[in-house]
């Protein structure tokens, strides 16, 4: 709302402000694009005049270099070194950046080159190609360099009707002192370029490297635009005609636009200003309605967040209109009763709960106190066999070991979340330990239990506690096992990863229920099982939870299921001394 409030606003202080200002400055912008664009196409002009009176004063030259008759008379000898040697002081003579010499044939027989070194295979090409063009000057590109280049023949005689001794090949390079000399006359920035590179530019460094990064973006239409960093221009591009195939070649003109708009500049910081000072004056009205309206709605925002994560205590503030504090006392009322009805769900729950304990602990006590009564009964009658009082005596343990066993488990659930004993243990010791005790259960007769080989690994933990969570598994495991298809098969397994330590107990049961796959660690769950309160998870899950580890079903199939206690190892003594092999327990 806030939001709505500040643009609506600002649509109204500024709209009219900036609509007006805004024309303006179109008008001032498109007539300085119209004049740059005009002194653009004027330095392009002034560029092929250039070009046109230094090709003129380039054939000139080599008209008179190639009629000179100690040219010819050297070119007569036919002898290469002769002509090698006695070529140099032409050069000297022509004044131009490039001289070259050739037989008849058009193969070089000598090149001079100023400044950078071009050699007969880079220069070669060009030749052969202006060759084709004699008298001609044309734009060539050698080895990242500019060239205004023309050949012509030396005839031995006066004229055309003479015999060919071979060629004179003169050109002017197109290096930073032309750029200049385009630059004052045209009052513009030059660029020229071959084959998408910058050869020559009178920019500044920085903005020629930004060119070279933009220079496949360079407008091909004159008066289009082009960004250099922040700066912008106006650009005109001009292939420079005619050009060899070595390479294509051009001209880039830049006309600076923010040189250029200087009133611009002016006009826009008057647009910024107005515009600041709408919005300052909006927000400031944006600002005073907030504190009557937006605010406190916010606060409601905020406190409906927090009940959200079950905060009922979130302050909602006070303040606002006459609606904004009716609304506030409705929400709080509105909390006021969902606190109320949480209460009462969660007493709900807790008395289920304690309804589902005492059902469970009620049905398995009565039935281990039934079992122990009927077979008192029969213990005490005098004609009793001896056999079958062994036999009576020995169900009477056993309902003597369930009731033990929920007792456990019902001690260890009611002290989860204590202060751990913890002390060195060799996990091999806990174990060990974990399996005597599961022996001796009854239901463990019958089972195969086979315990691969223990690592020698000493942890600090609360054995007591770690060793009920393997016995429970363990136990599970047994359970589930006997309601298998095949023979009853448990098996524990220690491995070392990742500073963890997994302990995993397989069995050759029928596998979890999908059922209860979600809620199997919950208290007082024993679906399919004939006796047990359904702790056996529950206690082992808060045992690991206690030492920062967890209890995972790793894998659950009709015949294999894998539950994994995985602890953090905190290792003292580490030797992992494994012997191959497994030993085997069988309870009978």
């Amino acid at each position: 709302m806030r939001t709505t409030l500040l643009i609506a606003l600002l649509a109204l202080s500024f709209g009219l402000t900036a609509t007006s200002l805004l024309v303006i400055r179109m008008t001032v912008e498109r007539q300085i694009e119209e004049s740059l664009a005009l002194d653009l196409s004027h330095s392009v002009s002034t560029f092929m005049n250039l070009q046109r009176q230094q090709r003129e004063a380039l054939s000139r030259s080599s008209a008179l270099v190639a009629d000179l008759p100690s040219l010819k008379a050297l070119m007569t000898t036919g002898d290469r070194r002769t002509i090698v040697d006695g070529s140099a002081e032409f050069w000297k003579v022509s004044g131009s950046d490039l001289f070259a010499l050739s037989g008849s044939t058009g193969e070089l027989t000598t090149e001079y080159v100023r400044g950078t070194s071009i050699v007969a295979a880079d220069l070669q090409p060009a030749f052969s190609e202006c060759l084709e063009h004699v008298g001609q000057a044309r734009t060539v590109q050698m080895n990242g360099r500019l060239f205004e280049m023309i050949v012509q023949p030396l005839y031995f005689g006066r004229d055309e009707r003479g015999t060919v001794l071979g060629y004179v090949a003169m050109g002017n390079a197109i290096d930073q002192r032309l750029a200049r000399e385009v630059r004052d006359a045209s009052a513009a920035e030059v660029v020229f370029a071959a084959e998408g590179r910058v050869v020559v530019s009178t920019l500044t460094p920085e903005l020629e490297q930004r060119l070279k990064l933009a220079i496949g973006k360079t407008p091909r239409s004159e008066g289009e635009t082009i960004f250099l960093g922040s700066e912008r221009y106006l650009a005109a591009v001009v292939p420079l005609k005619p050009a060899t195939t070595s390479g294509s070649s051009e001209l880039i003109v830049l006309k600076s636009y923010d040189q250029a708009s200087s009133f611009l500049m002016r006009v826009n910081r008057w647009v910024a200003g107005l515009g600041t000072l709408a919005l300052v004056l909006g927000g400031l009205l944006a600002i005073s309605i907030s504190w009557r309206v937006t605010r406190p709605l916010e606060g409601l925002v905020d406190g409906a967040r927090a009940l959200g994560r079950g905060d009922f205590s979130y302050g909602l503030g006070n303040g606002g209109t006459a609606e904004v504090v009716e609304l506030r006392e409705a929400f709080e009322r509105m909390r006021a009763e969902l606190l109320q009805s949480q209460r009462d769900v969660l007493e709900a729950e807790r008395l289920a709960t304690i309804g589902r304990m005492a059902r469970s602990i009620s049905h398995d006590l009565r039935h281990y106190l039934s079992a122990m009564y009927a077979n008192a009964e029969f213990l005490s009658l005098a004609d009793t066999p001896q056999r079958e009082r062994e036999e009576l005596i020995g169900e009477v343990e056993l309902a003597v070991h369930g009731m033990t066993d929920l007792l456990d488990s019902l001690l260890i659930f009611s002290q989860t979340g204590k202060t751990l004993n913890q002390q060195d243990e060799l996990i091999e010791v806990v174990i060990e330990r974990a399996v005597s005790m599961l022996r001796a259960h009854p239901e463990a007769r019958d089972v195969c239990i086979e315990i691969e080989t223990l690592p020698d690994i000493q942890l600090l933990v609360d054995g007591k506690k770690l060793g009920r969570a393997i016995f429970n598994l363990m136990l599970n495991a047994c359970q589930a096992a006997h309601r298998g298809s095949g023979p009853p098969q448990v098996r524990l397994s220690v491995t070392q990863a990742d500073e963890r330590l997994y302990v995993r107990v397989t069995d050759s049961g029928q596998g979890v229920p999908e059922a209860i796959r979600e809620t199997m660690f919950d208290p007082f769950v024993s679906e399919g099982k004939a006796s047990g309160v359904g702790l056996g998870l529950t206690v082992a899950l808060h045992i690991a939870q206690e030492h920062a580890g967890t209890v995972q079903l790793e894998e659950s199939t009709a015949g294999r299921t894998v539950f994994v206690i995985v602890l953090p190892i905190m290792v003292k003594n580490s030797g992992l001394a494994v012997a191959g092999g497994t030993w085997r327990v069988t309870s009978n």
